[in-house]
């Protein structure tokens, strides 16, 4: 434990270039940093695997918000075990995904999954709820078109209520992200880019990320509108390690306020 507290206290210092203040957290990248070393919620492994969280999902959900598991094992097989285009992800990281178009890009992520056997996550951070999850693969139908991915949508919920959603816009090419509110303002800083369109289905994504997050302090719910369908993603609970800036700074302060509120109420 004392080398945790070491690893991340330091590792924050060098990310933001500010001290960590741990004992009273007050920005949300802080409250992450509390998570990893103290929030031992036995919920948590469950809903960042990848494979086990879709039962979760389709009991609270429907089993329609589910995307399919076209398959599911240790290591890729000689060859697509389903037609193409698909896409391969680990189901014990973050981050770890193959979107594959061709057989040229089924060699290369047979190759680049290899690697992602031994590789735990939950250890180069200090994420603990990654630790227990079994390592793995599983293959999910692409829900891109052609080289275009899907717009993602990552529903911020403290305390069982989404407070922010955050875009994210052309992840294949000039991946970035525009945060909004429930009511689809604004809250990132200005940019070249325009304010996204308003999803069809905002009203269902946050009911729904609602209630898969009920009971819990935190949880970021990813989520995908296709044709006028919501589906489930993944879940989120130490989103960029709490090492990436948010941006502006008030952005993090008012979520950490948001998360203590939420600590708050449900340990009154």
């Amino acid at each position: 434990m004392v080398l945790a507290l070491l690893r991340v206290h330091l590792t924050y210092l060098w990310q933001h270039r500010r001290a960590l203040h741990l004992s009273t957290p007050q920005r949300f990248t802080e409250w992450v940093q509390h998570r990893k070393l103290y929030d031992r919620d036995p919920r948590l492994p469950e809903l960042v695997d990848k494979v086990a969280v879709k039962a979760v999902v389709a009991l609270a959900l429907g089993p329609e918000w589910v995307i399919p598991t076209l398959w599911e094992g240790r290591s890729l097989p000689d060859q697509p075990p389903a037609p193409l285009p698909l896409v391969v992800k680990a189901r014990h990281g973050c981050g770890h995904i193959a979107f594959v178009r061709t057989l040229a890009e089924w060699e290369a992520a047979r190759s680049q999954t290899a690697s992602w056997e031994n590789m735990r996550y939950g250890r180069w951070l200090d994420e603990w709820a990654y630790a227990s999850v079994p390592s793995g693969l599983l293959i999910e139908p692409y829900l891109g078109q052609e080289e275009v991915l899907p717009i993602d949508y990552k529903l911020f919920v403290f305390g069982g209520r989404a407070a922010f959603v955050q875009v994210h816009l052309d992840r294949a090419t000039s991946h970035r992200w525009i945060v909004m509110d429930r009511d689809w303002l604004r809250v990132s800083p200005p940019s070249r880019d325009a304010d996204p369109a308003r999803p069809r289905t905002l009203d269902r994504l946050i009911a729904g990320a609602e209630r898969l997050a009920r009971g819990h302090q935190f949880l970021r719910i990813d989520c995908y509108e296709i044709a006028g369908k919501t589906l489930f993603g993944e879940v989120t609970v130490y989103p960029g390690s709490g090492l990436l800036p948010v941006v502006p700074a008030s952005l993090d302060r008012h979520m950490g306020e948001l998360w203590r509120h939420a600590r708050d109420l449900r340990n009154g």
